[in-house]
């Protein structure tokens, strides 16, 4: 699943449970990233996606490289517990049982920022020429194209397969558009707004221009493995937690991309700026729903 691609993403409600129900315009958006391993054992793969295009002004000339740190997944193998999202910025960590788990690979994503987004238990499957895995059911937080422009429902439930093809990787997603009360529970009436189907793909490419990407990875590297290092440590410490995406009209995203770009004398001090910011996004303990 690591190196170049072109990267196409189509997602449409297919099903609406509302009698005023009106299906919105599908999504569709493209680019090209290169997928960067992070680090690989024989039960844990950690891939790092980064985005690297051009756009071709109307003389026909090509901007400098825009370069964005896409999201994050990492795999592990016969996982013990997971941090389940709950809705409204909620985790609470759930034990696996260890029969139940065995010889699944757990895919953990994360936000571009690090920040965690969802975890899902699968099996991969590898037969008559076809290698794919299949996740359980479990809520997602809304992805910015959704959390974006719409305010009806607090997550998304459902499931997603990973199939690996001859020219790269594939992932379908099914899921349901679910309303939430203010503790997560699901809504008593109706609680469910629509049916939408996703299709990524990742089809690889030869030949394309990722140095600028090559060198914010080989820059800013160091920092992100602080950042993770921070997440790392409350998974391990707290039963729960919540974050909120906004503070004071500055997002988590843009907080620590700028702080990416600084100089830190030492590990120390990079750990400690990185402590200070999350701290203002995320609570642990006691938790309730909350903006």
């Amino acid at each position: 699943m690591a190196g170049a691609y072109r990267t196409s993403f189509d997602f449409i409600e297919t099903v609406g449970f509302t009698p005023q129900y009106e299906p919105p315009a599908p999504y569709q958006s493209w680019g090209t990233e290169r997928v960067y391993i992070v680090a690989s054992e024989p039960d844990f793969i950690s891939l790092q996606h980064i985005i690297v295009m051009h756009f071709a002004a109307e003389d026909g000339t090509l901007s400098a490289p825009m370069v964005v740190k896409h999201w994050r997944q990492d795999w592990q193998y016969q996982d013990t517990a997971v941090h389940a999202f709950q809705g409204n910025g909620v985790f609470e960590r759930q034990g696996l049982d260890a029969t139940a788990t065995l010889g699944t690979w757990t895919q953990t994503v994360y936000q571009v920022d690090d920040s965690p987004r969802y975890e899902a238990i699968g099996r991969w499957t590898h037969a008559q020429g076809v290698s794919f895995w299949q996740s359980d059911d479990r809520r997602r937080p809304l992805p910015r194209r959704e959390f974006s422009v719409r305010e009806d429902y607090q997550t998304l439930f459902g499931s997603h397969r990973i199939t690996i093809t001859p020219h790269g990787w594939t992932q379908e997603e099914d899921a349901l558009k679910l309303v939430l009360d203010e503790r997560n529970n699901p809504r008593s009436e109706q609680p469910f707004l629509a049916r939408e189907a996703g299709l990524s793909r990742y089809d690889r490419i030869v030949g394309y221009d990722f140095s600028a990407g090559d060198d914010y990875w080989r820059t800013t590297g160091p920092f992100w493995s602080r950042v993770r290092a921070y997440w790392t440590t409350l998974y391990r410490n707290e039963s729960a937690f919540y974050f909120v995406k906004s503070v004071e009209g500055v997002p988590l995203f843009m907080a620590l991309f700028d702080m990416a770009d600084e100089s830190f004398d030492t590990v120390e001090q990079a750990d400690a700026a990185i402590q200070d910011t999350l701290s203002r996004y995320v609570t642990v303990g006691g938790l309730a729903a909350t903006d």
